[in-house]
């Protein structure tokens, strides 16, 4: 495990609030005040070199000090990005960085808590840890790099690879039925869930703008190309008819897209589908809210989407208030310290208590 520092801020008193409660820094700051001394390795024409400048760049705009910044990376190519914004950073394990961020974000309510992590490591071995901070509702953001492959260990297919994915590890063509990512989080009640593209740098300001005000877990999907191990994969989304397969979500507006607004999502039974515009009266089109409480709104929108990218969501899905668990705990500790505050022999009292006995 790897922890790095970051640069002192020219002003190191407390006195201005930024994101969620967090100080804020008086003087502007620049992209380059974010930017570390280390050299960026990242294969030529990776997607983490987009996401990484356009971080750098909405950091900037926040107003918080480098010092009150923690990023929290597991294992993979997206988890050097700590190494290379001068911010707290941890280069953790396989899979923790979501157990490592709610310690962090439970113990330091001053700092706000990022974490950096990959389709495989979020989903595979981090699963488990994925879901339970958002089901708690952490007061964190996530950034879920997704390129659908393991691009560290060189190319085996991971939990959002598509069926029949030929790679290293599966050379037959891969049998898994893949995570729809979206669908996981607003299955665990994410709070705040959305999704960007990486070549979409407006976009993914936006998400990440609205991200970083959100008080509880924020999760993010970012789409990006490994160019090495599974390059174009989301070419679909680049090309001249990108726009007849991006379904932008822009929160109080009808859900229109298409080149022309030729298409637009339409309620159908108990989800949603997509229509030509010319063919439903203007009342049948879904206004975006993404504030409601309704869950299954924004899961039936996760539902819009397939692994061969006919139709892939964009923008915030969901963003609600819910008490946090970071808060939560604080304020059980002081409720518990109030009623028995600790006493110098507190511990050893504890350890010694009634349930326990000596054996010989």
């Amino acid at each position: 495990m790897t922890i790095m520092e970051p640069s002192p801020s020219p002003r190191t008193d407390l006195g201005l609030t930024g994101v969620s409660g967090v100080p804020a820094a008086d003087a502007p700051q620049k992209v380059k005040d974010f930017t570390s001394d280390q050299e960026v390795r990242w294969c030529p024409g990776c997607g983490d070199y987009v996401i990484l400048a356009t971080v750098r760049g909405f950091l900037a705009e926040l107003g918080l000090r480098r010092e009150n910044l923690m990023f929290v990376s597991g294992i993979g190519c997206s988890s050097r990005f700590p190494y290379y914004l001068d911010a707290y950073g941890i280069h953790s394990i396989h899979g923790r960085a979501p157990a490592i961020a709610t310690g962090l974000a439970v113990t330091r309510p001053d700092l706000s808590v990022w974490v950096v992590t990959g389709d495989g490591d979020a989903l595979s071995i981090g699963g488990n840890h994925l879901i339970h901070a958002l089901r708690r509702n952490v007061n964190m953001t996530i950034l879920l790099f997704n390129n659908r492959i393991y691009g560290l260990t060189k190319g085996q297919y991971s939990p959002t690879s598509e069926q029949g994915k030929i790679t290293k590890s599966t050379p037959l063509g891969s049998v898994d039925h893949p995570f729809n990512t979206l669908s996981v989080a607003l299955g665990a009640e994410a709070t705040f869930a959305a999704r960007a593209l990486d070549s979409d740098r407006q976009g993914l300001t936006e998400v990440l703008r609205a991200a970083a005000t959100h008080r509880g877990t924020s999760f993010v999907e970012i789409l990006q190309d490994c160019p090495i191990f599974n390059d174009g994969s989301f070419d679909a989304l680049r090309r001249d008819n990108a726009a007849d397969h991006l379904v932008p979500l822009r929160h109080g507006q009808p859900i229109v897209f298409g080149t022309d607004g030729e298409f637009a999502v339409v309620r159908s039974g108990f989800g949603l589908a997509v229509a030509r515009t010319a063919e439903v009266e203007a009342t049948d089109i879904v206004v975006h809210d993404a504030e409601t409480d309704d869950p299954e709104y924004a899961y039936a929108l996760s539902r819009l989407g397939d692994q061969e990218l006919t139709h892939v969501v964009t923008g915030v899905f969901r963003s609600v208030a819910r008490p946090t668990y970071d808060d939560g705990v604080r304020a059980q500790n002081a409720e518990a310290a109030e009623r028995a505050p600790l006493q110098p022999d507190s511990l050893q009292r504890l350890l010694n208590g009634p349930e326990t006995w000596t054996v010989g």
